[in-house]
Formats: structure tokens, C-alpha cells, sequence
């Protein structure tokens, strides 16, 4: 677009006064959601339009039911658990990887799956076991840290799959009857990997415009605009904003070596249930890579949090402060829920940077 993030704001202003109604418009990664926060772009737009966190935070998704899968490896003789830092104190059912940790498990936190690698190296009597999970932005690196697992011929070392996809899980909220969503920032992190062909179907089959947009301050107001330059028209398409970055193609290399790995597999998704062909599972043929084969454990069935509201949140149903744990029984330092667990969770970013009311959630027009 061109202009000052003031002209930027002013251009909005006036697409809203177009459109004639409020609108509703919903941020879908979690990189967006702390941005907006940080930038302070809800005190950029006019009251007429409100922006909504979805299920883009992989920390937030993640179920119950698959912490506790970590947690039981954790507890195992000889295994030796290697997570990202802030999937620590996610709450499972019965207890965190920190708790199990403090218990006796062994759990080592990495910044890298490269890292994870290493620590098998560094400790043959152990199995290690990453904690994979993530979009289609970590995947890639992890299928990169399992081919270097092969050359090196580490036969201590495997994955614990969670991985998700993002496309299916917005055909499936596309699909909700409730959603009360007028349009969808798409996350740029995502798209520099898989284009932007996978989500077409937002605009094909769900009637909602849609836009990848970077996280600069002025990036995230143009692709506002962008949508409400939709909505005024009454069009339906995805476009991309974030031109200099993501690619229509995305990135071919990451794509393959994803495909070489990895196959689709059907995943549980905080808030969302089991969604088909939403995660990623290692192919058949890298079974001695896979934590889930090689160190199979029982689990018993997932338990939510008592008055936890992640799932409606992760949905655009509710917005943090609509549950009634947000800031009180839930905190940073005391989570309930996953949500208030990741630096990117929508009720961290609540709770860290405060919010004017949302308006009551009704259907989109």
C-alpha cells in the first residue's frame, strides 16, 4: 500500500464506514497475536472491528492427551526427554513435563532438535526422545535433524510426533456453523513454507477473504485493510501481502524434505477434536525414528481443566478475559491451560499487555 501506518489507519476507517457493520476478523497465528499486542494496532482501528486469536500457537494446540504421552516416556527407565522450553509447564492431565521432572523423570530442555540430536550423542545409555511439535515452519527442521540422525547413525535417538498442519485445521473451523469470523490474517511463518495455494479453499468454500500478512506493525495494517477492501466490495479471495517473504509455491526443498518423512495422519487438536490428516507421522519406513513405535507406553484417557476456556478461545468463540479462570486462577505463573502456558498463547499475550472489552461473539454477517 505504500502509506504511513497513520494513512494505513485512516484508509481502515473508512472501508469501515463502507461496510456499515462491525467486523470481525481473526488473527490465526500467534506470532500476530503478540505483534498486534506489542504494536498496539487494536488502538490503530476503529471500534468497528475486532480481531480474534486462533489455534495458530502449536504450544496451545497441543492436547492434553499427547502431553501425557510425553510425560509417561519422560517416566520411563533409561529415556531421556528433549522438549522446547515452553512446553514445560503445559499442563497434562495428571501433571507437566516440569512436574515429572521435579519428580525424578529426566527432561532436558533444547532450543534445537539439532540439539536434541546431540544430547543422544552425548548419552549413549539413554534413549533420547524429542518432543516434536510445531506447524509446517519447525517441521522442516526436524525432518533435517532426522536425515543427519541417519548419516550419523544414531541409534539411541527418536521423535515423539505432534506435528500439525494448518490448512486442515482452518477447514474445519471454516466449517464451524459458529464461527463468528469475517476474514483471516494468515500466518507468514507457515506460508514461507507451503505458499499460498493451501488455503484457497477459505475463500472457495467458506466464502472468507483471506490474507498472509508479515508481522511488521505496517504489514499487519495493510492486510487488515486488505480484507476490509474485500469485505467492502463484497469479494472473497486470498491474497498475499507478505510478497517479499512467501512465495505462491512456498519452498520447495522444505516441501520434500518434509514429504521424504513424513506422512499426514489424523490429530487431536486442543479445542478443535481430532481433525483428519492434520498432523504428521513418520512413514512407515522410519519406524526406529519413531518414539511411538520403538518405546511404546499406556496411557490412560485425557482429562481437561476443570472451567478452562482454551478450546472456545483457540475457536474465536470466547476472548481470554471472557473465562472466568483468566487472570485469577489462571495465571503466567500458575497456568490452567495451555493458552496462558506459551509466549504466544492468546492469554499470555491478554494477561501480559490487558485488553479493552471485545464485544459480545454473535454470528457474521
Amino acid at each position: 500500500m505504500g502509506a504511513s501506518m497513520n494513512g494505513i489507519a485512516a484508509a481502515i476507517g473508512d472501508l469501515v464506514q463502507k461496510i456499515g457493520r462491525p467486523v470481525r476478523l481473526m488473527e490465526v497465528c500467534g506470532t500476530h497475536t503478540v505483534a498486534i499486542f506489542r504494536h498496539g494496532i487494536r488502538d490503530l482501528l476503529p471500534a468497528g472491528v475486532s480481531l480474534l486469536s486462533g489455534p495458530g500457537c502449536p504450544v496451545c494446540v497441543t492436547a492434553i492427551a499427547d502431553v501425557d504421552r510425553a510425560v509417561a516416556l519422560a517416566r520411563q527407565p533409561g529415556v531421556l526427554l528433549a522438549t522446547f522450553g515452553d512446553l514445560l509447564r503445559v499442563p497434562g492431565s495428571a501433571m507437566s513435563l516440569a512436574e515429572a521432572r521435579a519428580g525424578g523423570a529426566q527432561v532436558a530442555v533444547v532450543y534445537s532438535p539439532l540439539d536434541a540430536l546431540e544430547l543422544a550423542a552425548a548419552n549413549p545409555g539413554h534413549q533420547v526422545v524429542f518432543f516434536a511439535t510445531g506447524f509446517e515452519t519447525t517441521s522442516p527442521l526436524i525432518a533435517a535433524t532426522l536425515l543427519t540422525a541417519q548419516e550419523r547413525a544414531t541409534g539411541n535417538f527418536s521423535i515423539l510426533s505432534v506435528h500439525k498442519l494448518v490448512p486442515p485445521a482452518l477447514r474445519a473451523l471454516v466449517a464451524t456453523p459458529e464461527l463468528a469470523v469475517d476474514g483471516f490474517l494468515l500466518p507468514g511463518h507457515v506460508s514461507a513454507i507451503i505458499g499460498v495455494d493451501p488455503y484457497r479453499f477459505i475463500a472457495a468454500e467458506g466464502g472468507r477473504p483471506a490474507v498472509v500478512t508479515g508481522f511488521a506493525a505496517a504489514d499487519i495494517l495493510e492486510g487488515i485493510w486488505l480484507l476490509l477492501r474485500q469485505l467492502a466490495a463484497g469479494a472473497a479471495r486470498v491474497e498475499n501481502q507478505y510478497q517479499r517473504v512467501v512465495r505462491p509455491e512456498g519452498n520447495p526443498r522444505a516441501l520434500a524434505l518434509l514429504d521424504a518423512f513424513f506422512e499426514p495422519a489424523d490429530a487431536v487438536w486442543r479445542g478443535l477434536g481430532t481433525i483428519p490428516a492434520s498432523g504428521l507421522t513418520l512413514k512407515p519406513a522410519y519406524a526406529e525414528l519413531d518414539a511411538s513405535r520403538r518405546l511404546p507406553v499406556a496411557v490412560p484417557a485425557a482429562r481437561e481443566p476443570a472451567g478452562c476456556d482454551c478450546g472456545a478461545i483457540l475457536r474465536g468463540l470466547k476472548t481470554p478475559p471472557d473465562c472466568r479462570l483468566f487472570g485469577r486462577a489462571c495465571t503466567p505463573e500458575r497456568p490452567v491451560g495451555a493458552c496462558m502456558v506459551s509466549s504466544e498463547g492468546s492469554c499470555a499475550a491478554y494477561h501480559r499487555y490487558g485488553q479493552r472489552p471485545a464485544p459480545p461473539v454473535g454470528p457474521a454477517a
